[in-house]
């Protein structure tokens, strides 16, 4: 899903008081946490994820996260990776009404 500037900034606005769920340390990024990232995206939708290692290679693992979790990349802040995923059933989503006004 693309999302444009504005979307972007609801998304944000709307991660702002999150607590990451996810922390990627010394083991980096592994087929445990890709599956436990895409858990936590379709309970919450939005969700953040703090780099404490891997400092240097976080836009890599960044985009690698994005595309096994088939999620839209929402920015990267720091140490803080942000990514939005709707959930599957339409009654669920929590941001699709606001998103789809600020595509136009």
């Amino acid at each position: 899903m693309e999302i444009n500037a504005k979307q972007r900034k609801l998304l944000e606005k709307n991660a702002q008081p999150l607590s990451p769920l996810v922390q990627i340390g010394g083991a980096g990024v592994t087929e445990n946490q890709i599956t436990q990232i895409s858990r936590l995206l379709d309970e919450h939708e939005l969700i953040k994820i703090k780099f404490n290692e891997f400092k240097d290679e976080k836009r890599d693992l960044s985009t690698e996260i994005t595309e096994k979790t088939d999620a839209t990349f929402v920015r990267l802040i720091g140490n803080v990776l942000i990514l939005y995923r709707p959930a599957k059933e339409p009654n669920d989503r929590k941001f699709e009404k606001g998103l789809n006004e600020l595509a136009k």
